[in-house]
């Protein structure tokens, strides 16, 4: 009954994203847009634009504002610290890190993404954080995926957070790339614990590629905004 609950609120949440006309972003505040881009190396201004716009469409449609974002660009390879974790209240990096990616979305490079049950691919788009628990990877985060047919089975694919002694990149001169997970953005052993406990309890992740399909249908992508104020914490 919980699981379909949580599916009825997704689904209804996004049928609302669609009656509103899809004719641009939830564009996020430039003083908050700014101060991101410049305390986050490596990220790409339009990807970091793209996941406040995203997380900003989520709260300006109902969802409760979040305290901490993360950011993954699976358009980078496995070898480059593409995950970014930030503290929105503080606007500011909290962390820039390695994170895996399905194994059958790809070898250094995913380019490959899914929501069907044991593809051991990644999931794009965007996220909302729910429980941490102690599972077959020890201390983890269970996440909701908030697109249909994107990510919205994250939860029964059990698309966690969780270290992975493989998301070592001393595995680079071996194999070209650090290990693969079977779908999850797991993360090294040694910051998984923080990463989890910054994340957890509703906060917002996105994972980013220019998938052009999704980013044509996505609704957090193509938003347009009901209001304008910040998707930070109350």
């Amino acid at each position: 009954m919980t699981r379909l609950f949580r599916r009825l609120v997704r689904r209804t949440l996004f049928s609302c994203l669609l009656c509103t006309p899809l004719l641009a972003h939830a564009a996020p505040a430039d003083g908050q847009f700014n101060t991101l881009a410049r305390v986050s190396p490596g990220l790409d201004r339009e990807v970091l634009r793209h996941a406040l716009a995203a997380m900003q469409c989520a709260v300006n449609n109902g969802a409760a504002p979040a305290r901490r974002l993360a950011v993954i660009d699976y358009s980078q390879p496995s070898t480059e610290r593409r995950l970014w974790l930030f503290d929105l209240d503080k606007r500011r990096l909290i962390l820039r890190d390695f994170v895996a990616h399905g194994r059958r979305s790809g070898e250094n490079f995913a380019t490959e993404f899914s929501n069907t049950l044991g593809s051991y691919q990644s999931s794009l788009g965007l996220f909302r954080t729910a429980e941490s628990y102690r599972g077959r990877h020890g201390y983890s985060l269970r996440m909701d995926g908030l697109e249909p047919g994107i990510n919205d089975l994250a939860r029964e694919r059990a698309i966690v957070i969780h270290a992975a002694d493989y998301v070592n990149p001393a595995l680079v001169a071996s194999q070209g790339r650090i290990g693969r997970s079977l779908g999850c953005p797991a993360v090294r052993p040694e910051i998984a614990r923080m990463v989890i406990d910054q994340l957890k309890g509703g906060q917002f992740m996105f994972a980013w590629y220019p998938d052009q399909n999704w980013m044509r249908s996505s609704a957090y992508l193509n938003c347009k905004p009901k209001t304008q104020h910040l998707a930070s914490a109350r």
